[in-house]
């Protein structure tokens, strides 16, 4: 690698952003920032700011614009506010990657933006693939335009398919920790608090995911992404419970062989792959040693205990809009457990009644996705409402 590669990173304040930031730390002479977003931490957006000079940034909280502003005008950083900011930055002429790694269906928009600009995405947001896979796919195909996982599993894939472009896959096992309440029956699950469930045992992950991946509808988005980025089948996407999350996830191939990728529960590896990709760039990261690990297991998830990965195979299964409705119900769903609105089981409820409620499409546009995202948010706060 030779020129310096202009980085913009939507989320930048986020755990998968400030990790972005690690790494670009580390290879100053690689990658340079070019725009840094954020929704409401405007303290940290300004530090990040200050350190690494991007062009310009935005900060989604338009009632933040003003101390942003005052904030970085000495320093020839331009300033903008709000979503539609945050959608349009991405076309800037000087942004090479887009690293998306907002949280939930926000990061739709600013990806298909991205993509028509001709920007390469290197992809933490797995909610764009879920809400409109068979859109943004056939958009990066007619622009040219690469797709770099960032998710740990989603790279693992990635990383083992690299060589085997005409060798075709017979499928592929994505490994879940099974999160903080791997073996608890639904009894236990009835009381649960919000305190319990944001205590992952492996990853340091932001709320939104850790309570997903405690019901195992992190596992069930990645299984829809999974199926767009590598051109797959329901049926050739599985799911394994391996508890000690060193086996990132693998891929099986016709003749029976099966390549796996390794290593340390550790984000920065994946964003600095798909940052650099190709190359492999020299890391400082902690390294994976088998004596510490002297037994990985793996078992079948609980799919009757953990409705949601099953709602999210359903969902995939049915096709069209669906996803999109999954994904909307979940995100209100998982406020509303943070909130202490509804109890942890009644997530997957309320998924699946919207599920049943929402207007279903086969075949959906852009436009169509936007406005079943909308009315899924109002019918899952509308039985939310009937439970309060």
């Amino acid at each position: 690698m030779t020129e310096i590669k202009r980085v913009a990173i939507l989320g930048s304040t986020g755990s998968i952003g400030t990790q972005t930031l690690e790494v670009i730390r580390q290879h100053p002479q690689i990658f340079s920032v070019e725009v840094l977003t954020a929704q409401n931490n405007c303290d940290l957006l300004i530090a990040q700011a200050l350190e690494f000079n991007p062009n310009a940034v935005v900060i989604g909280n338009e009632s933040k614009y003003q101390k942003v502003k005052e904030a970085l005008l000495p320093h020839d950083i331009k300033v903008f506010a709000g979503q539609k900011a945050i959608a349009q930055i991405v076309e800037m002429e000087t942004i090479d990657v887009v690293l998306t790694a907002v949280v939930g269906y926000s990061g739709l928009i600013p990806t298909v933006n991205a993509i028509k600009a001709g920007k390469q995405i290197a992809l933490a947001n797995k909610e764009t693939l879920v809400v409109a896979g068979e859109i943004i796919t056939a958009l990066a195909k007619e622009n040219r335009v690469n797709i770099f996982p960032v998710d740990s599993e989603h790279s693992a894939i990635f990383q083992c398919l690299v060589g085997e472009y005409y060798n075709p896959i017979e499928k592929i096992i994505l490994t879940a920790s099974g999160g903080p309440f791997r073996g608890k029956d639904r009894a236990f699950l009835e009381t649960v608090t919000r305190e319990q469930a944001l205590k992952h045992p492996n990853w340091d992950m932001g709320a939104k995911i850790t309570i997903d991946s405690a019901s195992l509808m992190n596992k069930g988005l990645e299984v829809i992404e999974a199926k767009w980025l590598f051109g797959l089948k329901t049926e050739q996407i599985e799911v394994v419970v391996h508890p000690q999350s060193i086996i990132h996830s693998l891929v099986q191939f016709e003749d029976g062989s099966i390549k796996a990728q390794l290593g340390l529960p550790d984000m920065r590896i994946p964003i600095q792959f798909a940052l650099s990709f190709p190359d492999r760039l020299k890391s400082d990261f902690e390294r994976f040693d088998f004596t510490n690990y002297p037994q990985l297991t793996f078992e079948q998830p609980d799919l009757k205990t953990f409705r949601n990965l099953q709602l999210a195979f359903d969902a995939l299964a049915k096709g069209g809009n669906a996803p999109c409705i999954l994904n909307a119900a979940n995100e209100i769903a998982v406020s509303a457990f943070l909130n202490k609105e509804v109890g942890f089981l009644e997530m997957s409820d309320l998924i699946e009644e919207a599920l049943g409620k929402a207007t279903f499409i086969q075949y959906p546009s852009l436009e169509d996705y936007i406005g079943t995202d909308e009315e899924a948010r109002t019918i899952t706060t509308q039985l939310i409402k009937r439970k309060v």
